[in-house]
């Protein structure tokens, strides 16, 4: 280690006292004199000293740097031990911050300290956030706790320890790719029933139709349809489920982002009129539409059977994939893709995503997804009217304008093939 960059580690441990030091003696302003054991001060020396520590210990002095850890730590639980109105007032989150503080302090004097400020900002955020996340808590009902814990479970106890590699019949599958389609569908389902559980009941139909449209456009146009047709008046459902369907049209490009970055371009120019004669068409509906009430939040989308039955309807799509590329073509798999997507676009994204680079062009890949829209909002157009009636013809006519332009879209693109 340069003399310069060890310069920059200790710095960098100082930093980190401070900062989370400043948050602290922030939060801890209106104690009296005397009953504050850590401030700003004292959480920036903590990080020096054991900036001080990790250096030490990177220059092969390891008694020192334990014996300077040690001390920090033995200062801090006195002083906590013997500081005036504990009993009364325990603070837990002060010393567990000054304890975190001495672990950065460590590791930036050790040689990280790029993961060191990162590590103090994230703590610096998390204490700053005490009111909302507070907040947040008071908001939460039992099973969103559930809803959590699953969803921690999927992502985090699970994910790391599947093997990576081409496995099953015809080498179709890869556990830790399977996966992680679970992982990334169930986490924007997550994302998608918090925000509705925090904002959509205060803000109305249309946030929840944007919100709920994120992660099921078609479960969102049921329950407005329902609605609607089961209510003496309009409102603004037809504005909200003509947006909802219109978030799922950038829902596609978001996806093949993530699983088929080879057709994105291709199907960004296929959506892109249809996308802008969706919004302008749910955005007219929704200037025309009277205030009404929100709908109930959806369900919780986090559930581990529905989950674990999705990944293996994606294996399965993976091996018929893989023999339909080996006995048909490309055309073969773009009438798969177009089979696959009339059930779930998603799942025809994340299909073609497994498949070789060459096994089709990305065009044909952008035709084949494009065409599982249009079975799919007609699906959607379908529900509406049957639950709706005459009420949801509006919604069903912003639906349908989009669909004939993506169908001109595809045309056109069909041509040049």
């Amino acid at each position: 280690m340069s003399l310069g960059f060890a310069a920059l580690s200790v710095v960098t441990a100082l930093a980190v006292g401070l900062l989370i030091g400043i948050e602290r003696g922030f939060d801890l302003r209106a104690l009296r004199a005397g009953t504050r054991v850590a401030g700003v001060r004292t959480f920036t020396l903590l990080g020096l000293a054991s900036g001080l520590a990790g250096l030490a210990g990177r220059f092969g002095q390891p008694f020192a740097a334990g014996a300077l850890v040690a001390g920090a730590v033995a200062v801090l639980a006195i002083g906590y031990a013997n500081r005036p109105g504990l009993k009364r007032k325990p603070d837990a989150t002060t010393p567990v911050a000054a304890l975190t503080t001495v672990g950065l302090g460590f590791i930036a004097g050790f040689g990280q300290p790029g993961f060191s400020i990162a590590g103090a900002a994230v703590v610096t955020l998390l204490l700053a956030l005490k009111a909302e996340l507070h907040g947040l808590l008071d908001k939460l009902d039992e099973e969103d706790v559930k809803a959590l814990a699953r969803y921690a479970v999927i992502a985090g106890a699970v994910l790391p320890f599947l093997p990576s590699g081409a496995y099953g019949p015809l080498g179709a599958w890869n556990p830790q790719r399977l996966w992680l389609v679970v992982v990334l569908v169930t986490g924007f389902s997550f994302l998608g029933y918090v925000a509705n559980r925090m904002f959509g009941e205060r803000h109305g139909t249309i946030a929840t139709a944007l919100i709920g449209g994120a992660y099921s456009s078609t479960a969102v146009t049921q329950s407005l349809a329902q609605r609607l047709g089961s209510e003496g008046k309009v409102g603004a459902e037809n504005a909200g489920i003509a947006l909802a369907t219109a978030v799922m049209y950038l829902r596609v490009p978001l996806l093949m982002a993530f699983f088929a970055t080879r057709a994105l371009p291709a199907i960004a120019l296929l959506l892109l009129p249809a996308i802008t004669v969706a919004w302008a068409a749910g955005f007219w509906l929704y200037r025309q539409a009277p205030k009404s009430d929100a709908p109930t939040a959806p369900g919780n989308p986090i559930a581990v059977v529905p989950a674990l039955g999705f990944a293996a309807f994606v294996a399965a799509a993976a091996v018929v994939a893989a023999w339909a590329e080996g006995r048909f073509g490309q055309s073969g798999i773009a009438v798969l893709l177009l089979i696959i997507g009339s059930m779930s676009v998603d799942t025809a994204i994340i299909t073609l995503g497994g498949l070789p680079g060459g096994a089709i062009t990305p065009l044909l890949a952008a035709i084949a997804v494009a065409g599982t829209i249009i079975v799919n909002m007609a699906v959607k157009i379908g529900i509406t009217l049957v639950y709706a009636g005459r009420k949801g013809l509006p919604a069903a006519l912003a639906m349908s304008a989009s669909i004939i332009v993506l169908a001109g879209s595809i045309a056109l693109a069909w041509m040049r093939l």
